[in-house]
């Protein structure tokens, strides 16, 4: 028994360190595991829901045969969209293609999922030859170009997919670029509220040759969720919530003295914007109220997220270096993705980023020769 003794003690520190790491390795391991599993099991014992959470869509819906999603290239017919799209927890949007691209390889990094080393993200929207869509776990990005009228589109599309994919209360996040009021370039701007450019809270169309509004309401619990997110001691950047201006056009109805024409004077343009700031808008955009009274008619939470690209008290031309631009352009990608981070992962710190999860070819890569 002696001897027994003495050889563990002549064994030294380092080797016991190493046995206790080792040890403690093979019990975390094991740990992750069961939690799969665990996770694996609550969802197998969950019946499939019958229809999505989205509220007050087209009644008409239900005669159709097959939808055919035109700009987006899908129908119901050929592709099953529960399959597909049921997981969807997340809809983030933003105006360019490439842009949400990169969000998508972001947001996949955020989660710890890797693709297959045989694929690559697909354009599931390639044959609408229009938007793109990338689809990372439970997240959607989509480019949806310049405007209210083309976000629209993209939005009705969007919207019958999670109705059709029986999705369960989604979140939509516009992650935009946006004219500062009196805001400082690579200052992160939440929309507190959409106004038109008279400044009404509500979005305005045509239909059957009447005008129509719908309330241009964003979700405030998610406004705030996001914005306490932001970290002011670490960020290298300001994050502000304010009102949002939305436009119809990126000149004129924003005051700007550089379009093809102009018919005010840069004292009329100065006291109308400093007459905004007064009224707590901060930013001008061109998508908000759509986005908004579209996704608050589906009963959807949705924000808006964006990059202040330009202070507009200070001058109407974009001056910023393209490095510039494409470092501000992942500060709002950061904040989204952390909302998203901590509604899949919670608090979890022993969640192992490095471990990841690997997704195999499906619906959204494409498999390399």
């Amino acid at each position: 028994m002696a001897g027994n003794c003495n050889t563990s003690a002549s064994a030294g520190p380092c080797e016991l360190n190493r046995d206790v790491c080792q040890l403690k390795e093979l019990v975390r391991s094991q740990g992750k595991q069961l939690g799969r599993l665990v996770r694996h099991m609550k969802m197998g014992c969950k019946k499939p829901p019958r229809e999505s959470t989205l509220k007050g869509l087209n009644p008409c819906l239900r005669c159709l045969q097959h939808d055919v999603l035109y700009h987006l290239g899908m129908d119901t017919g050929t592709m099953n969209f529960p399959k597909i799209f049921g997981d969807v927890r997340f809809v983030c949007m933003g105006g360019t293609p490439e842009r949400m691209e990169r969000f998508a390889h972001m947001i996949m990094k955020e989660l710890g999922l890797k693709l297959h080393p045989a694929t690559k993200l697909r354009n599931m929207a390639e044959d609408g030859h229009r938007f793109a869509l990338y689809k990372v776990g439970p997240v959607l990005c989509a480019s949806h170009g310049m405007g209210c009228p083309s976000i629209s589109i993209l939005l009705h599309e969007l919207l019958k997919m999670m109705h059709h994919a029986k999705c369960q209360d989604p979140v939509f996040i516009r992650i935009g670029t946006c004219g500062g009021i009196g805001i400082e370039p690579g200052t992160v701007a939440i929309t507190s509220e959409a106004l038109d450019g008279m400044l009404h809270p509500y979005h305005e169309t045509i239909v059957q040759g009447k005008v129509v509004q719908h309330c241009s309401k964003l979700d405030q619990c998610l406004t705030q969720e996001l914005l306490s997110l932001a970290n002011p001691c670490e960020d290298e950047f300001d994050t502000v919530v304010g009102k949002t201006v939305c436009t119809n056009d990126f000149y004129e109805g924003q005051t700007r003295l550089d379009g093809a024409f102009c018919d005010y004077t840069n004292p009329s343009k100065n006291a109308y914007l400093q007459g905004l700031q007064g009224q707590g808008v901060i930013n001008f955009d061109m998508e908000s109220t759509a986005f908004a009274a579209l996704t608050s008619r589906a009963g959807v939470r949705s924000a808006v997220v964006s990059i202040t690209i330009i202070n507009r008290m200070e001058g109407d031309q974009i001056l910023a270096s393209p490095e510039s631009l494409s470092e501000w352009e992942k500060r709002p990608q950061e904040l989204v993705a952390r909302y998203i981070r901590k509604a899949m992962l919670g608090q979890d710190e022993d969640s192992d980023t490095d471990e990841q999860d690997v997704v195999p070819p499906c619906a959204g890569a494409d498999i390399e020769n």
